[in-house]
């Protein structure tokens, strides 16, 4: 199967400008195919496939005006006007939102990188026009070979470091299972109760966690009171000192979004390292959830998609049957000892007690060992 590595890179002063360069030629070709994409669609016209665009950048690039980008590799404009074009066809298929162009203080720097350019060594990596990047990290990147491929190289820029991404193509052996199965019920006083007994506690809760986002919250409410000091008529100044605020409150968010994909990605490990045969989440309705204002925030905070998503492909990697319980199955309102489906239990209520068994238990917990003895329906597709 294809794996993803990510590693960081040293560039030295003159690789990062190129970098820089690179990345901001990639965001030019994306919102420059997406500006041509909406003008031919006011004048009547259909949708340019990308090999037409590429064509088009091409004889562009032969005009004096965008001389500059035959400095940059060729790939990484044209990838950009792919990467545009494929968002359309999302929106089309109704998959996505309808593209928007990429903002230079908002969005993520990146850009493509040819695979067949791509060259690593023990502890650098070739950019085609950059050169030979040192890695943080030594034998991270497999060297490339008849058995091993790469996928879809991306450089990107996360506030702070330089990374390099790839999809790496190679052979995963299958681990020997037990019979056991695992109920997991998600939530927010914790992330995960699972019906083995392990519990993962909410990662925001913990003393780290919340003085940082005190910090977080001090830094933003400065920025707020200077914008509005510094306020000209309908206009919002700019000052050094709101910049160096800002930069501080991006940092802030990035090590906190660090510190929650590391605990998912501990959480999740830890739970396919016990070996079940097959694992059973319930289906989670994150558009809904969010509807709610009392808990939207710790809902986003709690990343419940994500922790999904990563236990669903360590699942494939181990040859584990990963499944999600019908969204319409009660595993919070039954009770896992006699079967009793209680329907005026509510959200407030975090103790299940049984009116025809007499059972107390916690209710996530009672949830999960429902979720274990799930059966799949025959029309389900597990």
């Amino acid at each position: 199967m294809i794996t993803g590595v990510k590693v960081r890179l040293i560039p030295d002063k003159e690789q990062e400008k190129l970098l820089w360069q690179s990345s901001g030629t990639a965001r030019w070709a994306y919102n420059w195919c997406l500006d041509k994409q909406i003008n031919n669609y006011k004048n009547g016209g259909k949708f340019i496939p990308d090999g037409v665009m590429r064509k088009e950048l091409t004889e562009l690039k032969k005009s004096e005006e965008y001389k500059w980008l035959n400095n940059i590799s060729a790939q990484i404009p044209k990838q950009a006007i792919k990467d545009c074009c494929n968002a359309f066809k999302k929106f089309f298929n109704k998959e996505s939102n309808f593209p928007k162009f990429k903002s230079r203080k908002k969005s993520i720097p990146s850009f493509y990188n040819d695979t067949h350019k791509l060259s690593v060594k023990e502890t650098s990596v070739l950019i085609e026009k950059v050169g030979w990047i040192e890695l943080s990290e030594d034998n991270r990147i497999p060297v490339k070979s008849d058995k091993i491929k790469y996928y879809n190289p991306r450089i990107t820029h996360d506030g702070k470091y330089w990374y390099i991404s790839a999809g790496i193509d190679e052979k995963v052996d299958g681990r020997e299972l037990s019979d056991k199965s695992i109920g997991i019920d998600v939530g927010i006083s914790s992330l995960a109760i699972c019906s083995n007994g392990i519990k993962f506690k909410n990662i925001n809760k913990t003393k780290k966690v919340k003085k940082l986002k005190k910090k977080l919250k001090r830094f933003q409410r400065q920025v707020s009171r200077k914008y509005l000091i510094n306020k000209e008529g309908e206009k919002f100044a700019k000052t050094n000192n709101i910049i160096k605020l800002e930069r501080k409150i991006k940092l802030l968010h990035r090590r906190l979004k660090n510190i929650r994909n590391n605990y998912i990605h501990q959480s999740t490990s830890t739970i396919v390292k016990t070996k079940p045969r097959r694992i059973i989440m319930e289906t989670l309705n994150i558009s809904g959830m969010m509807k709610n204002k009392h808990l939207s925030k710790a809902i986003q905070e709690q990343c419940l998609y994500k922790f999904k998503e990563t236990l669903r492909y360590k699942c494939e990697k181990y040859g584990i049957q990963f499944i999600e319980a019908d969204k319409f199955y009660p595993s919070s309102k039954m009770c896992s000892h006699c079967g009793y489906i209680r329907k005026d239990l509510k959200l407030s209520d975090r103790t299940y007690i049984c009116p025809e068994c007499g059972l107390v238990i916690d209710r996530d917990y009672n949830a999960s060992i429902n979720l274990e003895h799930y059966e799949v329906p025959v029309t389900q597709s597990s």
